[in-house]
């Protein structure tokens, strides 16, 4: 009775078909559901399908029930096909966690459509908009759909051309990213002159890294800075270096004292671990209000207070609170007009700060003559950057350096005419060490000195070198350069700079087959800067036909080539 009541009910309904026509359709709806690709399967293959039905148990149950897929899959798969699609116009590659779209030329209805696309990576956690000038002014169109991606956790906006407008609509929406734990603003000079206080209050608690270099902050900001900081108790890094009005008075703000409130909320962030105030027109007065709460973090690594011309003579107020640094690696005092007296407090430190690997007193003149302490106070077994350029080394000052170079990773006597004809004496040491970097610009180097140079690389002792540094030593005769190139010796070598100094040339004919020669055995070579040499057309081609293969950036002076580089 019940196969006669369907057999009208499906009579009623449709003509009637033959049989043939009912087993082929029963084949073509089989052949449809095995041709579909569920969400469930995706899935099982990286899985260990434990608890997860075989494929054919699966579209089994999918045929009996009548399953179909929900349409929320197909959305998703559109919604990243569309993200794919945008990316790949940019020349970049879709990565669900990251969003790297620096140097892209973003326009704003780029911006327009990357928000649109926001909602469609859920598992976002990294944003870097860096160097799209032509978004700024138009961050809301963005910032307005964050709640999509409330996971991210490090976003980088630097030089965008930011402005207050941009500042506001970022900081209304910092609370859809919670997560947030690295903001990067470098580099937008409308973050200063008071917009940074839109951000104030509203930085996620949870934030580890604040990012202000070149930002043009003046001492309205100073003040927000300081207030945002005593609030943020995880705060690991914070980098305000290129703000030289950061420690300047504001007669025009009506605000006093500003750099004294910075420093005063320091003390509070007791999780620093880096504190960056390069070129930030620090004085004596600001070491002196800096001095009390330096003393309070404990866990500060690295410290930069470089290219403060006006500091010199400061170090006497902060000398004692540098002491207590126990766990403080890397110190960076170059371009500070350094004194006697500053030097004098600082080997007096130096024996306490146990950890210390990195020191920078590199552009103080007054470094030459002091040398030898200094180096008699550093912990040297564990120091690996001493950097002592334009220092006014002399003899004995050069003669000390000795000492510590077999620690070393990487050396940097540049500028140091003391140099020529005595550089045997530092190569001999570096014999001992593992050294990554040597910088010997404008040393006044000889022929001779190449030649000790080859010797060492012929022997394997810079087989670790990455970096080169022979630019503006214009007394090394051909003969020297070649030399050096067909030693060998230096396969982990990535630059390598043997420019002249400007309003001068050279021919490259006599030392140019060596170099090409020597490519092959410099498998990682990037980097070979050779300007103000003169290359005639031949020459220019040998080089370019060595190169072009191996995606090595070439830095010569196209303006001093020889004239028969001309077709």
């Amino acid at each position: 009775m019940e196969s006669a009541d369907g057999q009208q009910r499906w009579d009623t309904g449709s003509p009637r078909r033959s049989p043939l026509d009912v087993i082929m359709s029963q084949i073509r709806r089989k052949c449809t559901v095995s041709d579909r690709k569920p969400l469930v399967r995706l899935l099982s293959r990286t899985s260990d399908r434990t608890g997860i039905p075989e494929d054919n148990e699966m579209e089994t149950q999918i045929q009996n029930s009548g399953f179909t897929e929900p349409a929320l899959d197909s959305e998703r798969d559109a919604g990243w096909g569309r993200v794919c699609v945008f990316l790949q116009k940019l020349g970049k590659k879709a990565d669900s966690q990251s969003l790297s779209l620096a140097h892209c030329d973003l326009t704003t209805t780029d911006l327009l459509e990357l928000a649109t696309l926001l909602q469609c990576l859920p598992l976002l956690e990294e944003v870097d908009l860096s160097w799209n000038k032509l978004i700024g002014g138009c961050l809301h169109a963005l910032t307005s759909h964050l709640q999509y991606v409330g996971g991210i956790r490090t976003l980088k906006l630097c030089s965008c051309r930011l402005n207050t407008d941009d500042l506001t609509a970022l900081g209304d929406a910092l609370e859809s990213v919670p997560l947030l734990e690295n903001l990067d603003l470098s580099w937008n000079s409308g973050v200063g002159g008071g917009a940074l206080q839109h951000l104030l209050g509203k930085l996620p608690p949870g934030l580890r890294g604040l990012h202000l270099v070149a930002c043009h902050l003046t001492a309205p900001d100073t003040v927000a800075l300081g207030g945002m900081v005593s609030v943020l108790s995880r705060l690991s890094v914070l980098d305000v270096s290129w703000n030289p009005l950061l420690t300047q008075k504001s007669v025009v703000d009506n605000v006093d004292g500003g750099f004294e409130k910075l420093a005063a909320s320091l003390s509070h962030a007791t999780s620093l671990t880096a504190l960056r105030l390069q070129a930030c027109g620090l004085t004596s007065t600001s070491l002196h209000a800096l001095g009390g709460s330096v003393r309070r973090l404990p866990s500060v690594r690295e410290l930069d207070l470089s290219c403060s011309k006006e500091l010199g003579g400061g170090l006497t107020h902060i000398h004692t609170h540098l002491s207590l640094l126990t766990r403080l690696e890397s110190l960076d005092l170059h371009l500070c007009s350094l004194t006697h007296r500053d030097l004098e407090v600082l080997i007096q430190v130096l024996p306490s700060l146990t950890a210390l690997t990195d020191l920078d007193v590199s552009s103080n003149k007054e470094v030459g003559g002091m040398v030898h302490p200094l180096v008699s106070a550093l912990p040297l077994t564990q120091m690996r950057h001493l950097p002592l350029n334009s220092c006014s080394l002399n003899e004995e000052s050069f003669t000390a350096l000795a000492l510590a170079v077999p620690y070393l990773h990487s050396l940097d006597v540049s500028w140091c005419k003391v140099v020529g004809g005595r550089l045997a004496l530092l190569l001999d040491a570096l014999q001992l060490s593992v050294i990554l970097e040597l910088r010997l610009s404008s040393c006044e180097l000889t022929t001779e000195d190449l030649q000790h140079l080859a010797a060492v690389c012929r022997h394997g002792c810079l087989s670790s070198l990455r970096v080169l540094d022979l630019s503006y030593n214009s007394l090394v005769s051909n003969n020297g350069w070649a030399t050096l190139f067909t030693a060998g010796g230096l396969g982990s070598l990535e630059d390598i700079d043997i420019s002249l100094r400007p309003l001068t040339s050279g021919p490259s004919a006599a030392w140019l087959p060596a170099l090409v020669g020597a490519l092959p055995l410099l498998p990682v070579l990037a980097r070979l800067a050779v300007q103000r040499w003169t290359f005639s057309l031949q020459d220019k081609r040998l080089l370019d036909h060595s190169l072009k293969k191996r995606g090595i950036l070439l830095e010569w002076d196209l303006t001093n080539q020889d004239s028969r580089l001309e077709e």
